[in-house]
């Protein structure tokens, strides 16, 4: 798998090795310093003079330059009215006793603050899990490591010796031995490097992600992104992103979420 495949299948980690010995990558690419990030999910903020319906994938490519679909990411607030919930997007059919999901619509309908804590918590359960199922083990260099080494010397070090390495670590061959036991619950290996950030850090970089995605276009047509999937440039882009929403989350400003 190339690292281009990687990224359109919202992978930030490359598919394990596969037994068969591997074969040397070409070394005609031009080397590349850092990679870039993964996005698979990026926030909208529309324009007003943009209608809400229909928001097809071809006018979300026309106006803004994105290929995706709706998300339905959002969670609508709760005993809105009849006239309010018409100004929501994508909306979902609510379920009993769960929130009321939705891909968007004006940002003080939308529960943003409610979204940020249920993923804390969330996250903090996962935390817990992690720590118990890699006990014991040494910490992992996260892949983006091994992938911007390979870029930077790709006839010294191939993209199979990088991936066959970064899938070598007796952490990560941890968090796959608890996939495998439960399926039900697995663990993200690409937050390996948030996760070894400790519980908060975790904690807040689940909860900032929750109502942020992987990258926001402000309404301003400005583009904010991490410049790579290392925890320290997605942390970049999550304070700015959550400073960002922090200004509008009480006003009309009409967000949507967009699957890439």
């Amino acid at each position: 798998m190339t690292t281009h495949t990687a990224a359109r299948n919202g992978q930030r980690v490359p598919n394990p090795p596969a037994p068969a010995a591997a074969q040397p990558t070409s070394n005609s690419k031009p080397p590349v310093v850092r990679p870039t990030a993964t996005i698979t999910a990026m926030i909208v903020c529309l324009p007003d003079e943009l209608s809400r319906e229909p928001l097809t994938a071809h006018q979300l490519d026309r106006h803004f330059g994105v290929s995706g679909t709706l998300q339905p990411r959002f969670w609508a607030k709760p005993n809105l009215y009849l006239w309010q919930l018409r100004h929501l997007i994508g909306r979902v059919k609510a379920v009993k006793n769960q929130p009321e999901y939705c891909a968007g619509g004006p940002a003080r309908l939308l529960q943003l603050t409610g979204m940020r804590h249920a993923a804390g918590v969330g996250a903090g359960i996962r935390h817990q899990i992690w720590q118990q199922a890699v006990q014991g083990t040494r910490p992992a260099q996260p892949w983006v490591d091994f992938h911007t080494r390979h870029l930077a010397e790709p006839g010294k070090y191939n993209y199979e010796q990088a991936v066959t390495d970064f899938w070598g670590q007796a952490r990560i061959s941890a968090m796959r031995a608890h996939n495998a036991a439960n399926v039900g619950v697995p663990l993200a290996i690409d937050e390996l490097e948030m996760l070894q950030a400790g519980a908060t850090a975790y904690q807040h970089y689940s909860a900032m992600t929750a109502i942020c995605g992987d990258a926001l276009l402000t309404a301003e047509s400005a583009q904010l992104a991490p410049a790579s999937d290392a925890f320290a440039d997605r942390v970049t882009y999550l304070e700015q992103a959550v400073r960002y929403l922090a200004g509008i989350e009480n006003t009309s400003q009409r967000l949507v979420a967009v699957s890439l």
